[in-house]
């Protein structure tokens, strides 16, 4: 009898933990998409649910369009010029900006993923993407920026390194920040 009751609890726990790792992922991705679109949502405060969410992306799409336009190309340029002068605004404009564009503007920084050795013997290697290829402005020829995300957060780190330490891979970037991002477990 002990044998079965030791055999039914092994089978409850192992399903419910291979329970828990299909219902928890699912269950946080749909609660944090759906605070995400009423937060935004709320930006505009209309009757209708989503209308806010869709004013805003049509605005912005139109906003993308428009930004060819001479004389709305002039303005943005006139707004950012007093962005970057203004003392407090300028950091958090700039990191936005350079942010942003590092993921989805025309000067993407994030797309040359690579190893860095961090042993002289390069056995020991982590995961980032190369954001700065000339350093002489900072006094360090023959260094590269690599950029080194965190696992399991938007943060990272920056290191400075010799270029003979940096391997080019031949892999796409988003699966390479996946990987790095999620501790080496995911593979998108």
């Amino acid at each position: 009898m002990l044998r079965i009751e030791v055999v039914l609890m092994n089978w409850l726990l192992k399903n419910f933990f291979r329970g828990l790792a299909i219902v928890v992922p699912i269950a946080v991705t749909v609660y944090l998409v759906w605070q995400a679109f009423v937060a935004v949502d709320q930006l505009l405060p209309l009757n209708r649910p989503g209308l806010g969410i869709l004013i805003l992306v049509a605005g912005t799409i139109l906003l993308g369009a428009l930004a060819s336009n001479f004389v709305v190309r002039h303005f943005i340029r006139w707004t950012e010029a007093i962005f970057r002068r203004a003392p407090i605004v300028r950091i958090v404009y700039t990191a936005i900006k350079d942010l942003l564009e590092a993921f989805v503007g025309d000067k993407r920084r994030f797309d040359r993923p690579v190893t860095v050795a961090l042993s002289e013997a390069g056995d020991v290697r982590t995961l980032g993407f190369v954001t700065q290829d000339d350093l002489t402005f900072l006094a360090l020829p023959g260094h590269v920026a690599v950029y080194v995300p965190f696992s399991y957060s938007v943060a990272g780190t920056l290191v400075i390194v010799p270029r003979e330490r940096v391997q080019l891979l031949d892999a796409d970037a988003a699966s390479v920040m996946a990987l790095a991002v999620s501790g080496g477990v995911s593979r998108a």
